[in-house]
């Protein structure tokens, strides 16, 4: 088995004006699918992000403070889960709560470096 990170990338949902109803449904189906991994034993590690991102770049390092709305792409979180490969970690993001808001998930192999 190998670990592979999900990304999910999409919109903002304080951007997207769902009611309290949707939102409660949207979240029941991240639960959903959060159990179906724990219970399947793939699920190794995850979080939701907070919108805002700050950018340290350059040799001069230059900070940079940016909103969701300034974002091209905002990354909403993301799920570490043992796969046997990245067709079998693909099958898993089928589940991803969110493609029906234009949601998209980068699927990309843990580098693990022997010391």
């Amino acid at each position: 088995m190998k670990d592979f990170m999900l990304i999910f990338i999409g919109s903002n949902y304080s951007e997207l004006g769902l009611s309290p109803e949707e939102m409660q449904n949207r979240m029941g189906k991240w639960w959903e699918w959060h159990a179906k991994m724990e219970e399947q034993g793939i699920l190794k590690g995850g979080h939701a992000l907070h919108p805002e991102a700050r950018r340290v770049s350059g040799a001069g390092r230059s900070i940079t403070d940016r909103s969701s709305t300034e974002l091209k792409e905002l990354v909403g979180g993301y799920y570490i889960v043992s796969a046997k490969d990245v067709e079998a970690a693909t099958r898993i993001a089928e589940d991803y709560p969110d493609y029906d808001l234009g949601g998209t998930v980068e699927i990309r192999e843990v580098m693990v470096f022997e010391q």
